[in-house]
């Protein structure tokens, strides 16, 4: 018998995992309370961007497997539950909001058929789950739950769903494990690692691998500040220190930090965690983290005034990039807006370009301005800054883009541009952790 699953929310996450699981097969049912996202699924659209997502969205609802409703009730034929809503920082505090999955877990436990299971993969607290169980079981005493971490990567978000590189599982029965053996069976079958805990490891897994990756890429940008002071080059140092294989290259690109839905807010509530745990010396390191990453952002605007002017009032200033990360349209918590924002604010006419998320930047933050071209978006500018890596940028002749400006300045947040080729164009170029030319 082919499992029936329903997905419970149909954020980033879900609309990932339900479309992904029709794909492997499964006649998959993908909820969610606002009309409105359902309306636009059920289109074959996708509300954000994602690569190949879209495609495959279209190829599973004209397969029959895939369907979304509003009508939680809908659920009730089908075998496994993936409970896939989102735990926001809370507004008041460094701590996860978890009213949404709360929430997903009454209104699954008023329709659950006996035998079915519920799995947990939002990234929570550690402990929530268990709780969460707990009450599962008071409501619908004949339903079990799992947790399994997510562990996919905006813009590479399918391939991690269909080809994972781990699965983790947190469960307290054998009987959890051998459903979700059958729901993975095909991963299993390539060779996916698989590995079984209990509840609080499996939520430790999520955070607890965002945190090292965190740190990681706040490591190499304090190495960025180490080595402008004393002349050195953090990319050479980068290169050097990754051909250790106890440490490895990924992740060691020094700029003006992370960004997202994911990070920032995992590493903050993993703090908050440890602290009602009475734990908080364990993870005090993680503030310097979160320290660093702000620093850099705060830095790239030290470096606007060294290569511009302290006074900003008027300056036109030309950023290439809004998304927090390259191949995507996510700017929740984005380095580049927030600078962008920054410098805004000191004064500067702002013009921000943006291959994907400039609708999105523009509903949010409608006092920049926005060019639907690059070459719109630096005519005149004073200084351009180069802020989320997208290899359209990458592409760019410095040659052209001389003739547009007003002065050839440049500052490479990422550290992603052919520096040779800029200075070589005339350009008076800067990047972060690197001797300015």
């Amino acid at each position: 018998m082919t499992l029936k699953i329903s997905v419970i929310g149909t954020g980033y996450l879900g609309v990932t995992h339900a479309v992904c699981m029709s794909a492997l097969g499964f006649h998959v049912i993908g909820v969610d309370i606002e009309p409105a996202k359902i309306d636009s699924l059920r289109a074959g659209i996708v509300p954000f961007y994602e690569p190949g997502l879209e495609e495959l969205l279209k190829q599973e609802l004209a397969s029959g497997r895939l369907r979304f409703t509003s009508e939680i009730s809908e659920i009730a034929d089908s075998d496994v539950h993936f409970v896939c809503v989102g735990t926001p920082q809370t507004e008041t505090g460094l701590a996860a909001d978890l009213t949404y999955v709360n929430n997903a877990i009454e209104s699954i436990a008023s329709f659950a058929k006996p035998g079915s299971l519920v799995v947990g993969k939002s990234t929570v607290p550690v402990g929530t789950a268990a709780r969460l169980r707990q009450r599962l079981l008071e409501l619908n005493p004949e339903v079990d739950l799992a947790w399994n971490p997510e562990f996919l990567r905006e813009s590479f978000a399918v391939e991690d769903t269909l080809h994972p590189n781990r699965i983790v599982i947190g469960v307290v029965t054998d009987t959890a494990e051998e459903i979700l053996k059958a729901v993975y069976a095909t991963n299993l079958a390539e060779g996916v690692p698989w590995v079984r805990s209990d509840l609080a490891t499996a939520e430790l897994v999520k955070v607890a691998a965002n945190s090292f990756l965190a740190t990681k890429i706040s490591f190499i940008n304090a190495m960025a500040e180490v080595c402008e002071a004393s002349g050195a080059d953090v990319t050479v140092l980068a290169k050097a220190i990754g051909y250790d294989p106890r440490i490895g290259s990924r992740f060691l690109q020094a700029g003006i930090g992370f960004g997202g839905g994911c990070l920032p807010k995992d590493i903050r509530a993993f703090m908050a965690r440890a602290d009602e745990l009475g734990v908080e010396d364990a993870l005090a390191f993680l503030r310097e983290v979160d320290a660093v990453n702000l620093r850099a952002r705060k830095r790239m605007i030290e470096l606007v005034h060294a290569d511009l002017s302290e006074n900003l009032q008027g300056k036109r200033i030309a950023v290439l990039g809004a998304a927090f990360k390259p191949n995507s349209d996510d700017i929740r918590d984005s380095p580049a807006l927030d600078i962008a924002l920054q410098i805004f604010g000191e004064g500067a006419f702002v013009t921000v370009h943006d291959p994907k998320a400039m609708t999105s930047a523009a509903l949010r933050y409608p006092t920049l301005a926005y060019a639907p071209t690059i070459e719109e978006c630096v005519a005149g500018a004073d200084l351009v800054l180069h802020l989320t890596e997208w290899e359209v940028y990458r592409e760019i002749d410095p040659l052209v883009l001389k003739g547009l400006v007003n002065q050839p300045i440049i500052i490479d947040g990422r550290n992603a541009l052919n520096r040779d080729l800029w200075v070589g164009a005339g350009w008076h170029f800067r990047a972060m952790g690197r001797q300015t030319l």
